[in-house]
């Protein structure tokens, strides 16, 4: 039997069961619409983070984050708590990338959409987010963007799909254009990232597993520019720092800087330990101390192997550097330096720990999968791995300068795996959830935000609110917890028996709670916890339970299809219906409770009352996983497992008439309405919330007759109480003491600013009166030089005038004679162009005959050409008619053949078996002959090919006959001009002639002085030869020498080397004697232990005989040994003396060689000097002969010449020569010694250039003798 019911509750939770009532049959009043007016859902928050999403997190403003939520996109305001959902495309699987313009007004997405991948971009300024394009491309595979990046100017998109079978995508989004592909080939699958460079729309970059490449775009295609060298790595992230810089992150920890694709800096950092961690190291490492050393050792070889290595997971970049994440759970900022350290660690920043998780160092070391900062620079947002988001304030770090910070969470910590509870109440506007990531969260769906949290060690499976939200039930895997709402924390109050609850449920008055185990509905009284009734029948699993209003029914579904109606006060079901076609998920009550609406495994939503289906609708293609009725009746809500929302009116329509949002990335778990029927919450699979605001379809919101007001108590413990008060008084005290102590230091502050500006005000008095003094005598200064300023200028006036007159009238006079040359060259010209004209009309007509000539015979050869075309093809057709009269008469040939097999395989098979073997040699023949008349074809067509080529060649050959006609005229004219030049040319020659003739007589006498000064020359150049040979003897003396010394000295360097050897030995022999010793003594020490126990002392000795004496012969070996070392200590002893005495040896000989060396050395660059200045002489007279033998054959010609002249021309000329004789002989001395001297000069020069140089081979270089005495005898 029940009890008896409760005292009704207080006003606030009673009121709302009276505007039920009053509702009840006349439905709600919307703001512009009837009863039957359509349901529009609005989302107005989103509590969750969709986890792994490249590039999962970024601003929109300083204030507005964006991140990855559900099927779409979140936008968040930090300060005013609003939430704008972006929703994804129809039947999407969720976003896998997303990118935002550098100017925050796109937003780009990846997404997967009925199993195709789609790319969208949506415009963020309009409100609601617009899509604007979908892009698209039927010629690439099916793959998913990883990452999307958006060009400097906004207009281009690029993607990237996941390696090995990769794509780099470029795309001019909004003209949905492909602009080019390439396609990533890589070692392995992996983390791919894609980005554009900040100032250069045509760089990419592309980074995976194994490859880091740099694309320009140009003319339709993405070219690679740069070469990757070394070892490839795999790179997880990457940023660019500047225009040129690229930072990467690889998965070994290392950080690697790119310029203009080269390595320019690369870096590794270490895994890092939180401060805390290394504090209980710390800890250990002291308590180690005292423990035992062996103990001590094995543990640090323990905390050694569980550091695991660091990888750089998430990197970003800002105005002073960037920022990297290198072990789970800290971000690490690098501020640029001067130093060869391009960059270096200033700052640590890591994840809090949190108090209220059961294992607080682990919600401290999550994976750290994207950085992001504002636009301004003074936040900064990461993402993790568990779907969660912190923030860090910039401004704080440089103002404190602290080592190591923290961050804080954006709002609060978010659910991380899939939610399994979700209640509300009727006292407060909170919601609860439960999820497996082990957590119960209290959400205020008035304010967005979060009201308690608390993490336990086991997974919850379900959660129930009590009326007055001050209690809630929890079902978690190992027992069922009543759980009081304090202030700040939850406190268990009450543990009950039932493993694995997985649906629980208060009743609306609150007297009772509903808890599932197995296949029993256990009821139970919240105020006394007894089980007062259990409500058995189900064979499945119960998967929802619901209370009437007035709590006296009681209803459940199971996964075997049966719907059942509890009476509470007999314990016995009062109806049924079982369709066990179906898995039930979940179930609804109208408000009087005589229907019932469920949804489950059948695609249908069912319409349950008096024990049978009355009414049944189809859900088009989709499951439907969660349903919720609103009290008034006329609107219904369901959750399908694509994670769309769907509203509809009641009566349910048959048609597609309902509203359907795209909201979560996973099936919908729970839902629920609020009693004011303003507000929907879901949740679902992917760990999202989402609370929806209710609007009919005018856009009015649906409103009661009176708003309903929400309690404001809370609970709290007496302990928190006494706790908070100790810490409010010593607060207050500590306020207080701080107060008197600022107010001293502000009073020490007055003093000192009073005397400072006292000192400051006297030292601004010096300075004002010094400066007044120096204005004074600056003005003065100022009026002089204007004065004279102000003359220069009077007198620099008057120059220019008088120049400017004398420049006009020395111009008049220069253009007057520069007109008469004008007038005479302009006649000299006209002549010249008279003469020219003639000539090239002559030309002209001789040249014409020649193209004439030419164009005859290459047309009759055009002709003869065309003529055997003309044959061939005519050949080509008859032969083409042939093969086809014979392909004609084969093929029926063959037809007969086949009648004829036919035939003889209805008869016989032996004869068909013949008959078959005879076709298949005939058709053989007849393929042989096919494929020779195909030759002949194709034989025919490449002689056809070939008379096409000649005939291109013969055109071609034309043309360049052609521009050979105009070649050859423009040879004709240069050959006109090089005439001309030519007869100046041979005019100055014979102006030379005449003055080469008066030189004839004096060079005869020069040059038989020349032969008797070569002959004297080469009896001295003989005679050094003979000294140069003999030097030559005596260096390849000294070579001999050397290489003799340098072979001694090789010898005893092996010598040594094996002495060398021979000691490491001894000395190797030596340290193992020693160990040996040292273990005999401790061995001994032992054994020495047992000096009371005869036994045990025997066995030890016998152990040490055993042990250590091992030959019989030891001692004679050792004493072998001391003679062996005392002979190497001689043989030692008398090489070492060998090789001072060699040594002394070497270096004398070197000294001796050198000096040898260097005085062959100067002697022969002595003689080179000599012989250069011999060998230019000797050049000198020779061309001095040749210019006389030329001179006396002129002579000559004009001697024959004037011998037909009269006689008394022939009687004037030598007179004339006489008299000029002396002077030519004085000027032809002058030029000559300058020669000389000039020559001297060239010979130092060159010598010393020797003298620096040492010959390499140590010989001198040969003279070439025999040249100058071949040119001296002709």
């Amino acid at each position: 039997m029940l009890p008896p019911l409760p005292p009704p509750l207080p006003a606030a939770c009673a009121r709302p069961h009276r505007l039920f009532r009053r509702c009840r049959g006349r439905g709600c009043r919307g703001d512009g619409g009837g009863i039957m007016s359509a349901v529009v859902a609005q989302p107005v928050a989103v509590f969750g983070c969709r986890p792994r999403v490249a590039g999962g997190v970024c601003f929109l403003e300083d204030q507005v984050v964006l991140h990855a939520a559900g099927t779409g996109c979140l936008q968040l305001h930090l300060e005013q708590k609003w939430h704008k959902f972006v929703p994804g495309t129809e039947k999407s699987g969720g976003v896998q990338a997303l990118a935002v313009s550098p100017n925050r007004r796109y937003l780009a997405v990846s997404e997967t959409v009925a199993e195709q991948p789609v790319l969208t971009v949506y415009e963020l300024s309009e409100v609601p987010a617009r899509r604007r394009r979908r892009l698209a491309a039927a010629e690439l595979p099916a793959r998913e963007a990883v990452s999307l990046a958006f060009s400097p100017d906004c207009r281009y998109l690029a993607a990237a799909t996941a390696p090995p079978e990769g794509h780099l995508t470029y795309w001019l989004w909004e003209k949905q254009r492909l602009m080019a592909v390439v396609r990533l080939r890589a070692p392995g699958s992996g983390i791919c990232q894609v980005s554009f460079s900040p100032e250069d729309n045509a760089q990419v970059c592309v980074t995976g597993n194994g490859f880091f490449k740099l694309f320009k775009y140009s003319e339709g295609t993405l070219k690679q520019t740069n070469l990757q060298k070394g070892e490839p790595q795999n790179y997880l992230c990457h940023a660019w720092l500047s225009k040129e810089e690229v930072i990467c992150g690889t998965d070994t920890g290392k950080l690697i800087l790119f310029e203009t694709g080269e390595l320019h800096w690369e870096t590794t950092v270490e895994y890092k330990k939180s401060p805390r961690e290394l504090e209980e190291d710390a800890i250990s490492k002291v308590y180690e101390s005292f423990s035992d050393i062996s103990c001590g050792l094995a543990c640090e070889d323990n905390a050694s192997q569980q550091d695991p290595l660091p990888q750089i997971s998430a990197v970003a970049a800002y105005s002073k550097g960037f920022a990297c994440s290198s072990s789970p759970g800290v971000v690490l900022l690098f501020e640029k330096t001067k130093e060869k350290e391009v960059y270096k660690e200033s700052q640590e920043i890591w994840l809090p720990q949190d108090l209220f998780s059961s294992e607080p160092k682990k919600s401290s070391r999550q994976d750290i999968i994207c950085i992001c900062f504002s636009p301004s620079e003074e936040r900064m947002v990461i993402n993790t791995n568990k779907n969660q988001l912190y923030m860090f304030t910039m401004l704080s770090s440089d103002l404190m300068k602290e080592k190591t910070t923290y961050f804080a969470y954006l709002n609060f910590p978010l659910h991380s795996a899939s939610i399994t509870g979700l209640d509300i109440c009727i006292w407060k506007p909170i919601l609860a959830t439960c999820s497996l990531d082990r957590s119960v969260r209290i959400w205020n769906y008035k304010t967005n935000t979060l009201e308690l949290y608390k993490e336990y060690r086991e997974e919850a499976y379900t959660v129930s609110l009590h009326p007055t939200g001050l209690f809630c039930l929890v079902g978690f895997s190992d027992k069922l917890r009543f759980i009081s709402l304090l202030y700040e924390d939850m406190h268990v109050f009450k543990e009950f028996p039932v493993r694995k609850c997985r649906e629980c449920s208060f009743s609306n008055r609150g007297h009772l709670f509903a808890a599932v185990n197995g296949n029993v509905i256990q009821i139970y009284s919240s105020i006394t916890f007894e089980n007062i009734n259990n409500l058995r029948g189900h064979s499945g699993k119960i998967h929802a339970v619901k209370w009437s209003t007035d709590d006296a029914e009681f209803f459940s579904c199971d996964t075997h299809g049966a719907v059942y109606e509890w009476n509470l006060l007999t314990g016995k079901r009062k109806s049924e219906c079982v369709l066990k076609s179906c898995m039930y998920s979940s179930i609804a009550l109208s408000s009087d409770a005589k229907i019932i609406f469920a949804v489950g495994s059948d695609q249908t939503i069912k319409e349950i009352s008096e024990s049978s289906i009355q009414h049944e609708v189809s859900a088009f293609g989709v499951v439907y996983t969660a349903i919720a009725v609103s009290h008034s009746g006329h609107m219904v809500f369901v959750g399908t497992s694509l994670g769309t929302i769907r509203a509809m009116k009641y009566p349910l329509p048959l048609t597609k008439d309902f509203n359907e949002y795209q909201a979560h990335a996973g099936a919908v778990t729970k839902m629920s309405i609020t009693n004011d029927d303003l507000f929907l919450l879901t949740a679902s699979e992917d760990g999202s919330v989402f609370i929806w605001k209710v609007y009919d379809k005018g856009g009015g919101i649906l409103k009661w007759e009176k708003e309903v007001e929400y309690a404001e108590e809370v609970l709290i413990m007496r302990s928190d109480i006494e706790e908070k008060s100790q810490a409010m008084l010593d607060l207050q005290i500590r306020v207080k003491e701080l107060q008197t102590e600022k107010d001293y230091q502000l009073c020490l502050k007055d003093i000192y600013c009073n005397e400072k500006i006292k000192e400051l005000e006297e030292n601004f008095t010096q300075e004002i009166g010094s400066l007044k003094t120096k204005h004074q005598i600056l003005q003065a200064e100022k009026e002089k030089q204007e004065l004279q300023h102000q003359l220069q200028l009077s007198e620099l006036m008057n120059k220019q005038a008088r120049e400017m007159q004398q420049l006009e009238s020395d111009n008049n006079q220069k253009l007057l004679m520069e007109n008469e040359k004008y007038q005479e060259l302009e006649v000299k010209s006209q002549r010249m162009q008279e003469e020219y004209e003639k000539q090239l009309h002559n030309l002209e007509e001789s040249k014409s005959r020649a193209v004439k000539e030419l164009t005859e015979y290459y047309e009759e050869k055009l002709n003869e050409k065309s003529v055997q075309l003309e044959e061939a093809k005519e050949d080509m057709k008859q032969q083409l008619q042939v093969h086809e009269e014979i392909k004609k008469q084969i093929e029926e040939d063959e037809d007969q053949e086949i009648l004829e097999i036919k035939i003889k395989y209805e008869r016989r098979l032996l004869e068909e078996k013949e008959s078959n073997l005879q076709l298949k040699g005939e058709i053989g023949v007849m393929n042989k002959r096919l494929n020779s008349l195909q030759k002949e074809l194709k034989e025919r067509n490449r002689d056809t090919e070939e008379m096409r080529l000649e005939q291109q060649k013969l055109q071609g050959v034309i043309k360049s006959l052609e521009k050979d006609i105009l070649a050859l005229k423009t040879e004709i004219q240069e050959r006109a001009d090089t005439i001309q030049d030519k007869e100046k040319h041979i005019y100055d020659l014979k102006k030379k002639t005449q003055e080469l003739e008066k030189f004839k007589f004096v060079l005869d006498y020069r040059i038989e002085e020349f032969k008797k000064q070569i002959e004297s020359r080469e009896n001295d150049i003989e005679t050094t030869k003979e000294q140069i040979r003999e030097m030559e003897g005596e260096l390849e003396r000294f070579r001999k020498e050397g290489t003799q010394l340098k072979l001694n000295i090789t010898q005893l360097q092996q010598k040594l080397k094996a002495t060398d050897r021979e000691m490491h030995r001894e000395r190797q022999k030596k340290q193992n004697m020693e160990a040996l010793i040292k273990r005999f003594k401790a061995d001994l020490h032992n054994c020495v232990g047992f000096i009371q126990d005869s036994k045990k002392m025997k066995d030890g000795i016998r152990e040490l005989y055993s042990k250590y004496v091992q030959q019989s012969d030891m001692v004679e070996t050792d004493a072998v040994d001391i003679d062996l070392q005392q002979e190497y200590m001689r043989q030692r002893e008398y090489l070492e003396r060998n090789l001072a005495a060699l040594k002394k040896k070497v270096v004398k000989d070197q000294e001796i060689h050198q000096a040898a060396y260097m005085r062959i050395m100067q002697e022969n660059v002595s003689l080179i000097k000599e012989i250069n200045e011999l060998r230019q002489e000797l050049k000198v007279a020779h061309t001095q002969v040749n210019d006389l033998r030329s001179t006396l054959r002129l002579t000559k010609k004009k001697q024959a010449i004037q011998d037909t002249a009269p006689s008394s021309e022939l009687l004037s000329s030598p007179a004339v020569l006489r008299l000029n004789a002396e002077k030519e002989n004085e000027t032809i001395i002058e030029m000559q010694q300058l020669e000389i001297q000039y020559l001297r000069d060239q010979i130092q020069e060159k010598g010393q250039v020797l003298a620096v140089q040492p010959l390499l081979d140590g010989s001198l270089p040969q003279l070439n003798l025999e040249r100058s005495h071949k040119t001296q005898q002709q």
